[in-house]
């Protein structure tokens, strides 16, 4: 499935770019980084998902974080690295729907999954109360 994928990043004209998480749902926060060759200069990325957003220098690469809007649609949506140098770079950045499961996956019973009642589970009370009777028992005649 292409939207699990881990990002990666996208290389054109020397410069490239990644979204990390590169597969988030509308109102959650996602975080840019690029290289633009020399990055001593500002960038500028953008994308149908969130607008414009102004990169900066930051430890060798150029860098920003953006809150996707909480009415984005879900699809699939590029992400364009414009550099101050002319060159550029684009990546793919997936918005999910909000859509919640309401209960956990029908996996099955689990196989060795029981009942309260199961025969197994009594058995080994049983057995641990017979145990600690002895134990008393036997406690009680060391003291006699």
């Amino acid at each position: 499935m292409a939207c699990l994928a881990m990002p990666a990043p996208a290389y054109a004209d020397g410069a490239w770019v990644e979204v990390n998480p590169s597969s988030i749902q509308a109102g959650y926060r996602v975080g840019i980084r690029g290289s633009c060759q020399e990055n001593l200069n500002d960038a500028v990325a953008k994308s149908k998902a969130f607008g414009e957003v102004k990169m900066a220098p930051e430890h060798g690469f150029v860098v920003a974080a953006v809150t996707i809007p909480s009415g984005a649609r879900p699809g699939d949506y590029d992400v364009k690295l414009s550099c101050a140098n002319g060159s550029s770079a684009t990546t793919t950045m997936y918005v999910l729907g909000k859509d919640h499961p309401t209960k956990g996956p029908a996996t099955g019973g689990g196989g060795t999954a029981g009942g309260s009642s199961t025969p197994l589970a009594l058995t080994g009370g049983g057995l641990a109360a017979v145990v600690a009777g002895v134990g008393l028992l036997a406690l009680r005649r060391r003291r006699a």
